[in-house]
């Protein structure tokens, strides 16, 4: 792959991208829109400075023109405006979120809608539009807590006032309000409570499923030194900032980065790109200031320089825009890094530009970023308020600051204004800890409730004691489960055992938020696999893991679970419910499954010695992808237009489901994708089960094995239930191909041989007999009310799987 990627911005960020992109072997050429004096002299890259950034059908234009395969904007406003939809109906991706998920940035009061929809730690707040300044002013007076006033649309960076008297916050809402001092930014504000303690900030790369944060740094706004004067972009950073611990960055990933990725792509606009996260690290625990959309700037160029050198940037961002983060490997060097900004005099208010730039030397030891330049008949002037950042690397932060400000001293410009205590906080650690009290633990604060696990118990009881049958009782709340097999009758047997689990089908359930289907699931695949060796399923035990117990997510994971036993005949006895705080994701679970069945020696399956070239391989359809498959679905789903919540794009909801409340022949009522993909896997056991025992007129069993069809599909397990030295064909015209197969294969572009060693195809078991015992074993099928049979092959003397007629699948739903 070579990439020709169109950067848009032209500030110090852009400047870093560019120099770290062109260290990738993946890169061709960077073309930098505008640019500036500085990324003009970097290698491979040139500056687009005759087409505006704003102007999205001319730089369409020109990535056709110039085969660019990736675009990177650099600031919020392209992608507010919906930059992304603008490359992405002409196929190439963009690095950044689509125009719905970049509200995230572009209003602050969409965002914190958001967060309260999520139960995201923010804030208290209350929004008021541009007419409501007398209700906004009187909940400042009678809100009961210091306030932060927040123009809810862009105001780059400097639309965040912090009064510190009543008096001032009202002076400041009319600032806003009322003398439009961020223009159409304030036409709505935010009220927030004020917060107090460390703040940092949070990078971290998305694919709208996967998040990998950067370490965290912290910038410094005020344009003074000790955090004094005003406002501005950002006069310096530094990473990774120690006041955010593994156990700070844990929550931040657990209660904020993992519930945001997981909303928004549950609320239909999955965030792709960079979300930048800024927190205040509260006595209460982290909590979310705002969210940003883009990379941060200065923080960028501290961050990059903390990329391990074997990092491919390039590699990063392309997976990100193409929805496989999951396939690239991110580390960092240890260390820190920091960024010192050089602005003009006057910054952040008026400034003069057009000052001459005169840098004296260069070093290893720092890099020099430029923000504000442009290049003049080979000379660098000012243009701007932010002019350069100058950034370093060292083992420790005193070093990487003493180079930084080394690197500061080789730049000569009038008017030359920088902080001189950047990571003055790290440097005082009791000015930059978070409050904390030491206080007695008990296991529920680690996150473990016993007190939830019982209640667990309780609640599933009813669903338990369903599944009750000759052997067992079908009582829980011990530690293990009791079966008498003399109980059940059986002379000779063999007892068989099983485990499995459901897999990634489970994240699906995550995002859709249905949980019984998937306990059905975790029954089927396990005595599934009993009945391909004939024995009948006796008990079942499962394996309910997750970091916190939610009892009425699991009481409905158990109770499919509890249906599936009834459903085969066979009792739930025990299981275990672990609650493992750090190891799971909140709201996450894993699931595992374990089985045992018996059969009579005699009705043993496979009968290896019997199957011979010529039998026949009928097939019993599936209820739809069943567990398997799944890693390849969601990667199909990212990469496609749909989310779980969009409507299936094959079928409508089966009138069964529909309810009577929803009887209305004016609505027309679709299913969602995510509600058709995780239909749960077919029991086979009531058609099958008695059929195993049958005998022909020989005293030999009608069905000579069993293959069910699950990973690996028909070219994996088919082989399992032959001898080796026998093989088989089958056509894959003999059956109707369903219509969730038929759009998996259209719209991830899948190979018919991938499609046939993947998914079951619509066919979820097979069974192998005689041609003499056909006939004797439709008629079987047909008594139990198995429903359609399908011929799709036969035994073959060549080993191995041979897919004929595929082309058949070749059809469009």
């Amino acid at each position: 792959m070579s990439l020709k990627i169109l950067l848009l911005g032209s500030g110090g960020r852009e400047h870093a991208l560019a120099w770290r992109l062109a260290k990738s072997d993946l890169v061709e050429h960077i073309y930098v829109c505008p640019g500036n004096g500085g990324t003009t002299s970097e290698i491979k890259c040139s500056n687009l400075d005759v087409i505006s950034p704003a102007d999205f059908p001319g730089l369409v234009a020109f990535a056709l023109k110039n085969d660019v395969n990736l675009v990177i904007p650099g600031p919020e406003q392209p992608l507010v405006d919906g930059i992304e939809s603008h490359f992405r109906n002409v196929g190439i991706p963009v690095f950044g979120p689509n125009v719905l998920a970049a509200r995230m940035e572009g209003s602050k009061a969409f965002s914190k809608d958001f967060m309260q929809r999520h139960s995201i730690p923010t804030a208290k707040f209350k929004s008021f539009g541009s007419n409501q300044f007398a209700a906004a002013s009187e909940y400042i007076k009678t809100c009961g807590h210091r306030v932060v006033l927040k123009a809810s649309g862009l105001a780059a960076g400097k639309g965040v006032l912090i009064p510190e008297t009543t008096e001032h916050a009202l002076a400041g809402l009319k600032e806003i309000m009322v003398d439009r001092a961020f223009g159409s930014a304030g036409n709505e504000v935010v009220i927030e409570e004020y917060l107090e303690g460390p703040e940092v900030s949070v990078l971290a790369f998305s694919d709208g499923y996967t998040i990998v944060p950067l370490p965290p740094a912290q910038d410094h706004k005020r344009i003074g030194e000790g955090d004094t004067g005003l406002n501005t972009g950002g006069m310096g950073a530094y990473a990774p900032a120690p006041v955010a611990t593994l156990e700070v960055m844990s929550l931040i990933m657990k209660k904020a980065l993992r519930p945001t990725i997981d909303g928004m792509r549950r609320e239909g606009y999955p965030f792709v790109g960079m979300l930048f996260t800024g927190f205040m690290l509260t006595k209460s625990g982290p909590k979310v200031l705002e969210y940003n959309v883009r990379f941060g700037d200065p923080e960028t160029e501290a961050l990059l320089l903390l990329l391990d050198d074997k990092t491919d940037l390039a590699a990063i961002l392309h997976a990100c825009a193409e929805h496989h983060l999951d396939s690239i490997d991110i580390k960092f060097k240890p260390g820190f890094a920091v960024s010192v900004v050089l602005a003009s005099a006057g910054y952040p208010g008026d400034y003069e530009k057009n000052k001459e730039i005169t840098l004296t030397r260069t070093s290893p030891d720092f890099r020099v970023f430029h923000a504000g330049t442009k290049e003049v008949k080979d000379r660098i002037y000012t243009n701007g308020g932010r002019v350069l950042v100058v950034s370093a690397y060292a083992p420790t932060l005193e070093k990487a600051l003493q180079y930084a400000y080394s690197g500061i001293d080789t730049v000569k410009f009038e008017g030359k204004t920088y902080r001189r205590d950047i990571a003055h906080r790290a440097l005082t650690p009791s000015g930059n800890a978070a409050p904390s009290d030491r206080t007695a633990l008990t296991y529920a604060e680690a996150g473990v409730s016993v007190d939830a696990g019982n209640s667990l118990v309780e609640s599933i009881k009813p669903y338990v004691r369903a599944t009750r049958r000759p052997g067992a009782d079908a009582e829980i709340g011990g530690f293990g489960g009791v079966f008498d097999l003399k109980a059940i009758g059986y002379h000779d047997p063999v007892l068989v055992s099983g485990t499995d689990g459901v897999g990634t089908k489970l994240r699906v359930a995550f995002e859709v938020g249905i949980h019984d289907l998937v306990g059905i699931d975790l029954v089927a695949m396990s005595v599934n696999d009993l009945l391909v060796q004939g024995a009948e399923p006796l008990f079942f035990l499962d394996y309910y893991a997750c970091s916190k117990l939610d009892v009425q997510t699991a009481t409905q994971v158990v109770k499919g679970i509890a249906e599936g036993c009834r459903q085969s005949g066979c009792a739930l006895i025990g299981g275990e419910t672990a609650e493992m705080p750090g190891m799971y994701h909140d709201g996450d679970y894993d699931l595992a499954g374990f089985s045992v069945g018996a059969v009579e020696r005699a009705h043993l399956l496979p009968a290896m010695d019997r199957i011979k070239e010529g039998d026949i391989l009928l097939g019993l359809p599936s209820s739809g992808l069943h567990s398997n498959g799944f890693s390849l679905v969601r990667k199909i789903i990212a990469r496609s237009q749909y989310t779980y919540v969009s409507p299936c794009p094959w079928e409508t909801t089966p009138p069964s489901q529909i309810s009577s409340e929803d009887l209305n022949p004016n609505t027309t009522i679709t299913t969602t994708l995510g509600r058709a993909l995780l239909e749960p896997t077919k029991i086979y056991i009531p058609h099958l089960l008695p059929l195993t025992k049958q005998q022909n007129a020989n005293g030999a069993t009608l069905i000579k094995a069993l293959s069910h069809i699950t990973g690996g599909g028909f070219i994996e397990n088919i082989p399992r239930a032959l001898p080796k030295h026998l093989g088989c064909y089958v056509d894959a015209s003999a059956w109707p191909y369903p219509p969730v197969y038929q759009w998996l294969k259209r719209e991830g572009v899948v190979d018919a041989l991938e499609m046939a060693r993947t998914f079951n195809n619509g066919i979820g078991m097979i069974l192998i007999v005689g041609v003499e015992d056909l006939a004797a074993v439709r008629e079987g099928l047909e008594r139990v009310g198995a429903g359609a049979v399908y011929e799709i092959g036969k035994v073959t003397g060549v080993p191995g799987v041979e897919m004929r007629n595929l082309e058949a699948w070749n059809t469009s739903v």
